[in-house]
């Protein structure tokens, strides 16, 4: 995959310097395949609004890679094990697995024509030990399914804390942990989900404040510890968790 000269990777490179992160040319080189898939079938679906060259580096990959501010992803020793909920175009579960292979990554997203898209993304990369699934949290959270089987789980999905709580800590093993991705400072949305959170099993262990290397780009990651199994009624059926968030 010679896809390097195409493209400026300087400031990108700057970026995951930032981040102490350090890739490989083929990582880079899946880096901008991905990109140009993006684009391509963005062209016909709704994958994002965001298709400049260096603001998806920093804005979709950066800042997914940004987790590392409150995880140390290159303990691969330990056969980390993450599941993504709601991944859309696979951020930030795709580029966590390119940057660091030794991840056994899942991707779940309820839309199939976007798990189409991920299964072209982690072929045409050679991706292993990472699959995408079709189904929502709610069923997919069953103790038959993926109930408590994830070392970590992240979500970049858009929705109140509350209602992501529910359908992402169900997944985590005791001991595990669940960490939000937002772009805004939690105060009163954070104030409103504790019940929901401590209900689900959770703990809140931290809050990480920061702004996109070189930039103005203001991001937190919310970390909460799973210190106890969820209660087996959680998460509720499909659709009550955003109808109906846990509440104080």
């Amino acid at each position: 995959m010679e896809h390097m000269n195409k493209f400026n990777l300087e400031q990108f490179i700057d970026d995951l310097d930032e981040l102490h992160i350090f890739l490989e040319e083929n990582q880079l080189n899946q880096f901008i395949r991905y990109y140009e898939l993006l684009v391509e079938w963005n062209s016909f679906m709704n994958l994002t609004a965001i298709i400049d060259f260096d603001e998806v580096m920093k804005k979709h990959f950066i800042d997914s890679l940004s987790l590392i501010k409150a995880y140390n992803l290159k303990c691969e020793d330990r056969n980390l094990n993450l599941i993504d909920i709601g991944t859309g175009a696979g951020f930030p579960g795709i580029p966590i697995k390119i940057a660091f292979p030794g991840i056994k990554v899942t991707l779940l997203d309820s839309l199939k024509k976007r798990i189409k898209f991920l299964d072209e993304v982690i072929s045409e990369l050679e991706l292993d030990n990472i699959e995408a699934i079709h189904g929502r949290a709610e069923d997919y959270a069953k103790p038959d399914k993926l109930r408590e089987k994830y070392d970590l789980c992240v979500s970049r999905a858009v929705a109140n804390l509350s209602t992501l709580s529910e359908y992402c800590i169900p997944f985590v093993k005791k001991g595990g942990k669940f960490i939000c991705y937002k772009s805004e400072r939690l105060t009163e949305e954070l104030l409103n989900a504790t019940k929901a959170i401590s209900v689900l099993g959770g703990e809140i262990e931290e809050q990480v404040d920061y702004y996109l290397p070189f930039s103005d780009i203001y991001r937190n990651l919310l970390v909460i510890k799973k210190v106890k199994k969820t209660p087996y009624q959680y998460p509720r059926k499909a659709g009550i968790p955003s109808r109906e968030p846990i509440k104080i």
